[in-house]
């Protein structure tokens, strides 16, 4: 394997740990209040099976990391943007996981509810900033934007009918 090759491989493996590391501390805050606080919580009607979080959020972890390594494959080229874009998809991940904590680890759906309001505003611009430097990250971020859309009507359904 030539060298360019290896360093490549090796930035996605580090993009896909560090998203998997964010993973597990969402995990790990969440685990404990699903099977009692969260089933006790008044929730709306669109409020999805809880089986189905585990797929989406796996699907989705995978497709940031992928968008992460994208982007950082052209730093070559582009470092200043993609230094940027870099640094706005280590802030999405730490609000990803600071969610979880927040609402489920501190049982605080209103925190929950800010942070995860910071979590989108940061991935608009994540999208943006990636974009710019490689148009296909778009396709890999919409669909989290999306879904973090809905997570946050959720999360605020939740909080309005439980405060």
């Amino acid at each position: 394997m030539n060298r360019r090759r290896f360093r490549s491989l090796a930035s996605l493996g580090a993009f896909l740990a560090a998203t998997g590391v964010a993973a597990l501390a969402g995990s790990l805050a969440t685990r404990d209040a699903i099977d009692s606080w969260y089933q006790e919580l008044r929730k709306p009607s669109f409020n999805p099976p809880s089986w189905v979080f585990a797929p989406v959020w796996t699907l989705l972890y995978g497709a940031m990391a992928t968008a992460g390594w994208l982007t950082w494959r052209k730093r070559s080229t582009h470092q200043h943007a993609v230094d940027r874009a870099t640094r706005v998809f280590g802030l999405q991940l730490l609000l990803n996981a600071a969610w979880s904590g927040m609402f489920f680890g501190l049982r605080r759906p209103l925190l929950g509810l800010l942070d995860i309001l910071a979590l989108l505003a940061t991935l608009v611009y994540w999208l943006r900033a990636a974009g710019r430097v490689e148009p296909r990250t778009r396709l890999l971020i919409l669909p989290y934007i999306a879904w973090v859309t809905f997570a946050a009507l959720l999360n605020a359904a939740i909080w309005w009918r439980n405060h």
